[in-house]
Parts: structure tokens; C-alpha cells; sequence
């Protein structure tokens, strides 16, 4: 019994150093995006055949944009919200409008748009950091 006790310790704590490695970005893309895009960002997540359009390969965006990673843009489509609707109709759910209502809860409408912001920077910002 001791040992199991000190065996499931160590396993909550090797958890918890390991969550606090992990930067808020690579959190929130694990949680709202891997599905779709894969662990990976190429493209390839465990939905990815249920979907009507493959997911684009998030590794290569800078690349695809002459070398420079296009960070107001992916923020736009991430966030959702201010899509101007003569583009066509949207791939992939509006984070923005799902984490405002998530975060609205928590902290109020100016408080949760605040924080709605913050998590879509911080999920571009990984984003930007997987480019090759």
C-alpha cells in the first residue's frame, strides 16, 4: 500500500512538472486544435477523415508566405469573428466566439473578451513557434 501511494505521487508530480513545461499556447492547441490539425500541426488529426476538407499543414505557413510567418492573419481565423462572409463559409469552428463564451463566464463580458484575446495570441504564438 505505501508503495503504491508513493508510486502515484511521483506520477502526479512528474504530471504536474511536466504540465508546467508546457507553454499556454501549446495547451490551449492541444485542447482546441490537434483534433483537426494533428499533434504534429501537419494536418493529420484523428477527425481528419470525417472532415469535408483536409486541415492545412500549420508547420508551413511561414514558408507558403514568402518566409514570414503571417501572425495578424492566422489570428483573424483562429478568433473567427470578424470574417468577412464574402470569403466563403469557414473550414473550422470560431474559437473566438466559443472561448469568449467559455471566458465570459469566468471573468465577465470586458473580462472574457480580454482573456478570449489573450488565449488566441498565445495560440498564434505556438503556432508561429512550429514553423520550419
Amino acid at each position: 500500500m505505501k508503495f503504491f501511494a508513493v508510486a502515484t505521487f511521483a506520477g502526479v508530480a512528474w504530471g504536474a512538472a511536466a504540465a508546467q513545461e508546457m507553454s499556454y499556447g501549446a495547451a490551449e492547441y492541444l485542447n482546441s486544435c490537434a483534433v483537426c490539425h494533428g499533434v504534429d500541426a501537419e494536418g493529420s488529426g484523428p477527425l481528419t477523415d470525417a472532415l469535408m476538407k483536409r486541415p492545412p499543414d500549420l508547420t508551413g505557413l511561414a514558408q507558403r508566405n514568402g518566409g514570414r510567418f503571417p501572425y495578424q492573419y492566422v489570428f483573424a481565423v483562429i478568433d473567427g469573428r470578424f470574417d468577412v462572409s464574402s470569403h466563403g463559409d469557414r473550414e473550422m469552428p470560431v474559437w473566438g466566439r466559443q472561448f469568449l463564451e467559455e471566458d465570459a463566464k469566468l471573468y465577465g463580458p470586458s473580462g472574457g473578451e480580454v482573456v478570449t484575446t489573450e488565449r488566441i495570441h498565445n495560440l498564434t504564438g505556438y503556432i508561429e513557434s512550429l514553423q520550419r
